[in-house]
């Protein structure tokens, strides 16, 4: 697949600049310092372990880096610049000890500072417990960490919750996700895919409790390293785990009007081996949505205008249960090996009817006597199984490092739905069916990523990956006959396998340039073989293709903490088996969906500028520019007919028909800024406000061009009572969405919380209330076709309130990664 002309020039730019930078490194060397050391009691002499050195340059009294001692007390802080340094260790129950005249030069590069001895304050500690508050919002070179320990106000949801609080992320009321803009998202869980994801992103992230979430990562411009699906970036799910030493977890239980869930997390650590397993359950109580629809509709023949009107109710409900096991093995101090097994189940039931109305024309006059009731009932379930195994070795180089990954997932998945049509005046049904569709994916990954250092400011990595995938789906439909008797539709049924084959390659570099400016950029190659097969047609032509990524970003960190950061990325999204599935989803007579075989991949570009400040007080300020356009762009297509046939028999009348289709171009500029405020040390105030201008250029609909500025707004505030007692208050505003064919509906939420701790923070209770001033949220949503308009609002039930109890155990004793041993600390020779 070819790339555009405008990355090419970027990647040529960024690989000129790489090679600058390999020429000035012969010039030039830095951080070629180290300095080691060991603590110990000054009165037993045994080691000092996880006391915190720090590393201060005297001029300027900066402080520019620092470490841990290990479980012998040993401690070294590398890539120190010239300079003349202090050295600063301390610990719980230790006077403070400070080295001072710590000078650095290229000709004595090393310091040995030896056993350095802390004095006892006299007090022996039984045990210590030492908690690290993590800032809400953390941001990184390449991704922003969004860490929910620290949200209140989401503890009794779910993770579509959580997400609503994330900068640059959207989340309508049913839960579909978008990030600038984008709803082509590449999700994971804990770093790896999951083919949970690839049937309703939507129900699975309404189905992962917030309590059994540790953090959410938000990948905007990915590097060479990850995988080019999705167009709009990455969203990485990364799930509670513990390290500490011992045997802890934590309980987690909510109750709700709508939501009730629970989930159990269980963690055993000792010396070299860890093992991890969660539990969790949840389910969406039963609640009604009433819908109304109004479409105005032209008669392709007669050019008549008649009008559909449509009133209803629906009832529905939701349940799912995720469990994993996992364990971590230091095997050498350079070799790890790790594995992982989950078993998740979805599933959710419908049921509505729907009122039709007389259809009618422009001047009231009767077209058809259809005065009928339609009732409807869909109901789907999943079961799904994935286990996987990591292999990590590090060499004696630091920061060298091999992995090799293996990694397999499958489902079972079943939908059903029944729909009837009932004439108003007899009570008699005239018209019915009923569709069953088993199905079955499974997908098989394997990888291996290696990291070289080349020099003291030069990282180089590279790997390859294989990702094989197989699906298969049975779609069987009974049509009504005679009163109920149903039969078997061969001209609906379908039997499709899909089967996909993706081998990618990349290497990417991470360097310095002029000593000041951080650069990471790559290139990706990967390399699709698609195969579809229906039963009623056979084989579809899919061609195999090509996709190169290119992708870079460059930084660099001013004083008094502010980082400026320019990325660019290519990025693919490729259709995947229910965008291409041409089977015909019936359970609405008035209202059909299909899939379209002749989709191609979307294309997307972006280039992000990014701005982040830091202040003495707390306050935090992160703003990013980005234009990303999209080629062949992906979206949802509406057309009406007057007479749509199925098939030799079947033929639906005064009906639309929504595909997915390429619609043409898409072009999106936007900014988003973040900003967390401390006005005092008990007030927060967080706000997450994003904005962008939208651009289509409609080939589905030639002449008629869309565009439209699309925002969101929300705002959290914090109260601290007391230590152990907070308050908060959460509201969120999305601006109405513009789509090829006209707009989505906006939507206002809001949350009111408080957390109480006790038991000396082991336990917490949290209280929530979702927009309890409103129970229903207004769904308003136009759409205009060539021959048609449609006008339809939904009431969607929002209103609840839920109490969540939460309970930490075990002894946590934390233990940081082991470092390789350095031949200078094994003997450290005696110092002050």
């Amino acid at each position: 697949m070819r790339v555009n002309r405008i990355p090419k020039q970027i990647l040529s730019i960024l690989f000129l600049a790489l090679a600058f930078t390999l020429s000035a490194q012969q010039k030039e060397i830095k951080g070629i310092g180290k300095i080691t050391g060991r603590v110990i009691d000054s009165a037993s002499g045994k080691p000092v372990e996880y006391a915190t050195v720090g590393l201060v340059l005297v001029a300027g009294n900066k402080v520019v880096n620092g470490t841990v001692t290990d479980d012998k007390g040993f401690f070294k802080l590398t890539n120190i610049s010239e300079g003349t340094y202090k050295v600063t260790i301390s610990f719980i129950g230790y006077k403070s000890e400070t080295h001072t005249n710590i000078s650095i030069t290229k000709t004595n590069p090393v310091a040995l500072l030896g056993n350095i001895k802390l004095l006892s304050f006299g007090k022996k500690l039984k045990e210590v417990t030492v908690t690290s508050e993590k800032s809400i919002i953390e941001n990184k070179i390449d991704k922003m960490v969004y860490n929910v320990d620290q949200d209140v106000t989401s503890q009794t949801g779910v993770a579509a919750d959580v997400l609503k609080k994330v900068p640059q992320v959207s989340v309508d009321v049913d839960g579909n996700v978008e990030l600038q803009g984008s709803s082509s998202i590449r999700f994971l869980i804990n770093g790896k895919p999951s083919v949970i994801f690839g049937n309703n992103i939507a129900e699975v992230l309404q189905s992962i409790p917030a309590s059994q979430i540790q953090s959410i990562e938000v990948i905007t411009s990915p590097g060479a390293k990850y995988d080019a699906a999705g167009t709009g970036g990455i969203i990485n799910i990364i799930l509670k785990k513990s390290t500490a030493e011992g045997i802890n977890g934590n309980v987690s239980l909510t109750g709700g009007t709508r939501l009730q869930n629970g989930t159990v997390n269980l963690n055993m650590h000792h010396k070299h081996f860890g093992m991890n397993l969660f539990l969790g359950g949840n389910a969406l109580l039963p609640s009604t949505t009433n819908n109304s629809m109004n479409r105005i509709s032209q008669d392709n023949v007669s050019l008549q205008n008649s009008t559909l009107n449509q009133n209803g109710s629906s009832a529905f409900n939701r349940q799912g249960f995720e469990s994993g096991l996992g364990f971590d093995w230091d095997i050498t101090s350079k070799d790890n090996i790790s594995g992982s097994f989950g078993f998740d189940y979805f599933g959710n039931y419908n049921s509505g009817a729907n009122v039709r109305n007389t259809v009618m024309d422009s001047a009231g006059t009767v077209l058809s006597n259809i005065n009928d009731r339609a009732l409807t009932t869909n109901l789907f379930h999943l079961q799904s199984f994935e286990y996987g195994l990591n292999y990590k070795h590090k060499f004696k180089k630091e920061d060298q490092l091999l992995e090799i990954s293996f990694l397999y997932s499958s489902d079972n998945n079943y939908s059903h739905y029944l729909q009837s049509q009932q004439y108003l005046y007899n009570d008699s049904t005239y018209s019915g069916a009923y569709g069953n569709n088993p199905g079955t994916e499974s997908e098989s990954t394997v990888s291996i990523d290696y990291t070289h250092p080349v020099g003291e400011n030069f990282v180089l990595e590279t790997g390859a990956k294989a990702i094989f995938t197989n699906i298969n789906s049975n779609s069987d439909v009974y049509s009504l006959q005679t009163p109920n008797v149903y039969s078997y539709n061969s001209l609906q049924s379908l039997n499709l396998n899909y089967t996909s084959t993706i081998y990618a390659g990349y290497v990417s570099a991470k360097f310095k340039i002029l000593k000041w400016l951080d650069v990471k950029t790559g290139l990706r190659y990967e390399y699709t073989k698609p195969e579809i097969t229906f039963s009623n047609s056979g084989i579809v032509n899919l061609k195999p293709y090509e996709t190169y990524v290119p992708s870079g970003v460059i930084s660099h960190t001013f004083k008094k903490n502010q980082t400026l950061k320019l990325s660019y990325t290519h990025r693919i999204e490729r259709p995947d088996y229910r965008d291409l599935n041409p089977f015909i989803n019936a359970s609405d007579p008035k209202n059909l969906s299909t899939g379209n075989p002749t989709l191609r991949p979307e294309l997307g570009d972006k280039i992000e500028l990014g701005y982040n400040k830091s202040f003495e007080k707390g306050m935090v300020i992160n703003t990013t520019l980005f234009y990303r356009w999209n080629t062949d762009d992906i979206q949802p297509f509406t057309r009406y007919y007057s007479s749509y046939k199925v098939g030799d028999s079947a033929t639906y009348t005064n009906v639309s028909v929504t595909t997915r289709e390429n619609i043409g171009r898409e072009d999106n500029i936007g900014v988003n800024v973040f900003a967390s405020i401390p006005f005092t040390k008990k007030i927060n105030l967080r706000t997450n406000i994003s904005g962008f201008q939208r651009y289509i250029t409609n080939g589905a609909l030639p002449g008629n061009n869309v565009q439209g500025f699309n925002y969101r707004i929300n705002i959290n505030g914090s109260y601290e009572i007391s230590k152990t007692f907070i308050v908060e208050v959460f509201g969120n505003f999305n601006s109405p969405r513009v789509n090829a064919q006209g707009t989505l509906p906006s939507f206002t939420t809001y949350n009111f919380a408080l957390r109480k701790q006790f038991f000396n923070k082991k336990a917490s209770i949290a209280v929530t209330a979702t927009n309890p001033f409103n129970e229903y949220i207004e769904q308003k949503t136009n759409l205009t076709g060539v021959n048609f308009t449609l006008y339809n609002v939904r009431d969607l039930p929002y209103r609840s309130f839920g109490i969540n109890f939460t309970y930490k155990f075990g002894k946590l004793e934390f233990k940081k990664e082991k470092e390789d041993e350095d031949i200078n600390l094994t003997n450290p020779p005696m110092g002050n």
